[in-house]
């Protein structure tokens, strides 16, 4: 029962967000090419070709907190995670996610937010990476800043998401589990920099910023 109310939280969420679309004129004219506060997005692991997961599935051990995981499939709607500010702070909506900025990304479906913390991962006993909180409201552990090369964060560029509390990284090793997650990759946080922990935006819906003081910005839908 509490599966099928978060899959139906998640379902008005996105129709609530097709609203806005039409209610604004449709989607934007042009592709804006950054990554907006408040944008509702898969993430790619470029290395690996998958996307970064989520799901009602806790962990066997560790922490026992909600699983996070990485799937082949690009059309799994527990893959969307929408960028909010850091723990205590709000991100202006349709803002550009600036390099060295810290954010948190909340799971969609579940309203828990990526997190990490020193409790090891099951499979590659690097550092556990989970969902965490309730509501969108978590702890410092939450918190990730995103390490890109330019001034913004680009949809076409990728980046690296270093955990503020343990500074390691977001990572696909390449093990994956067996039941009841079968075939899913492990994701977890490692203390270096490598191919492994590149990510890009993929799919979503994308808050682009006011044209002006007058408006209230607009929403470019994305394969979603």
């Amino acid at each position: 029962m509490a599966s099928a109310m978060k899959d139906l939280c998640a379902f008005v969420l996105s129709f609530a967000i097709f609203q806005v679309i039409f209610q604004e004129g449709g989607t934007t004219e042009f592709e804006y090419e950054y990554v907006t506060c408040g944008s509702s997005l898969k993430i790619l692991n470029t290395y690996n070709n998958i996307r970064l997961h989520s799901h009602d599935v806790k962990y066997g051990s560790g922490s026992g907190q909600q699983s996070v995981t990485g799937v082949d499939s690009s059309d799994d709607h527990n893959s969307y995670w929408q960028v909010r500010g850091k723990t205590g702070t709000t991100c202006t909506r349709g803002n550009p996610v600036k390099c060295g900025q810290t954010v948190r990304l909340m799971h969609v479906s579940t309203r828990r937010n990526l997190h990490s913390h020193h409790f090891q991962s099951p499979l590659s006993h690097n550092l556990e990476v989970s969902a965490f909180g309730e509501d969108g409201e978590g702890d410092e552990g939450d918190n990730w800043v995103v390490v890109c090369s330019d001034k913004l964060w680009s949809r076409d560029e990728k980046v690296r998401l270093k955990h503020v509390v343990t500074e390691h990284f977001l990572h696909v090793t390449g093990n994956s589990y067996g039941r009841p997650i079968h075939g899913q990759r492990e994701i977890s946080g490692y203390p270096s920099a490598n191919d492994l922990n590149y990510w890009q935006a993929a799919e979503g819906i994308f808050v682009t910023p006011s044209q002006n003081k007058d408006t209230k910005g607009s929403i470019e839908h994305d394969e979603f």
